[in-house]
């Protein structure tokens, strides 16, 4: 885990035009996205693909990346952060901030850390931090290959979307949860630090993973 000092960060969504400031704690973050073989070493399995070991794992659902958190702690001795019930669309997970154990992040959390400090539209040369539309072949590659930002972590822009915390609008969508980072089959526009999407939580899509969370 990279520990990510405790800041401030803009968000703001393009579509409504809105902006709002978000006081982000000191926490831990993960280098990189869960690959496969963690996702495997976990869960004893991971989504049928053809893609390497150290790739990150995708297919998975907001659900089921939560249910990786509380597993993933359990198995290493943490405190799990999330209690979950039968809702189906996820509505009744509640997160345990306190908690030690491993967690998605926020959507502020993620932002602010993929800015590590700049202000740009991404924190450095696409075609040297992320595998996007334009260099990615049109397949998924092991994570950590393409430069970190100044904060040392890895693949916040492209590769794969990465699922935050957050209701994306609950006013307007329901249970729909935030998702960060564009992927290597997106064009540049959807490679920004500041590019929000939103899915499902029970949705699994081909180039949307995870990454892994901790409070310090």
């Amino acid at each position: 885990m990279r520990s990510i000092p405790a800041g401030e960060i803009i968000l703001r969504d393009e579509g409504t035009r809105t902006e709002w400031k978000v006081e982000v704690g000191a926490f831990g973050l993960a280098p990189y996205p869960v690959t496969r073989e963690l996702y495997r070493a976990v869960r004893g399995e991971a989504p049928a693909s053809e893609a390497g070991p150290r790739t990150p794992v995708t297919e998975i659902s907001w659900i089921g990346a939560v249910r990786f958190c509380n597993l993933l702690s359990q198995a290493t001795g943490l405190q799990p952060c999330y209690s979950t019930g039968d809702d189906p669309d996820g509505l009744d997970v509640v997160c345990d901030w306190r908690a030690d154990g491993y967690r998605l992040p926020s959507e502020a959390e993620w932002e602010y850390a993929c800015r590590a400090g700049t202000s740009g539209v991404r924190y450095g040369d696409l075609d040297e931090i992320a595998w996007y539309y334009g260099n990615s072949g049109g397949e998924l590659h092991d994570v950590a290959t393409r430069a970190p930002n100044a904060w040392g972590v890895h693949d916040m822009i492209g590769n794969v979307w990465e699922w935050c915390w957050d209701l994306y609008d609950p006013a307007v969508y329901g249970p729909y949860r935030v998702f960060r980072g564009g992927g290597g089959f997106d064009r540049p526009r959807s490679c920004r630090a500041s590019c929000r999407r939103k899915s499902h939580p029970t949705f699994r899509i081909d180039d949307l993973g995870f990454r892994l969370a901790r409070t310090l």
